[in-house]
C-alpha cells in the first residue's frame, strides 16, 4: 500500500507557512511524513527549534489520525514528545506514526521523528474525534 509522499500543506496555513509537509500511507494503521529543515526552522545555536519539532509531529501524527478517521474532525488532547539529537539545517526528518488503538471517539499513536537512521524525537499522543453538532 505505500505510496508517495504527497504535499498536503499547498493552501494558507501554519504548516504552509512553515515549509510544508508531505505525508503518506504506508498501510491501515501506519503512516509516514517528512519535511527538510531550513534556516528559518533553526534557533540561535543553529539547530532546528523545538517548537518546529512539536509542530511538526503534532501536523504529521494529526494529519494520520484524521486520514484513520475516514477524515473526520480531531483535536490533540496530549502529546508528549521527547527530544533525543538535535537536526540541522537542510536535514530530510522522516516521521513514522503508528496507530496503536481507535474508538470511536478517541485515537492514540506512536510517532517517531528520524533523520537517515538517526532518532531525533519520540512522541506519543492522544486525539479526540470531534463529532458534528
Amino acid at each position: 500500500m505505500k505510496q508517495d509522499f504527497e504535499q498536503i500543506s499547498r493552501v494558507s496555513g501554519f504548516m504552509h507557512h512553515n515549509g510544508g509537509l508531505y505525508f503518506r500511507e504506508i498501510s491501515e494503521n501506519e503512516y509516514e511524513f517528512k519535511a527538510t529543515i531550513r534556516e528559518f526552522h533553526l534557533n540561535k545555536r543553529e539547530i532546528t527549534h523545538g517548537g518546529f519539532i512539536c509542530s511538526l509531529i503534532d501536523a504529521g501524527a494529526g494529519t494520520a489520525v484524521h486520514r484513520t478517521t475516514n477524515q473526520k474532525s480531531c483535536v490533540t488532547v496530549s502529546l508528549d514528545i521527547k527530544f533525543i539529537t538535535p537536526s540541522r539545517k537542510e536535514d530530510e526528518l522522516i516521521g513514522n506514526v503508528q496507530i496503536l488503538k481507535k474508538t470511536k471517539s478517541m485515537v492514540f499513536v506512536n510517532c517517531t521523528l528520524k533523520k537517515k537512521d538517526q532518532l531525533i524525537a519520540s512522541a506519543t499522543g492522544v486525539w479526540k474525534v470531534i463529532r458534528k453538532i
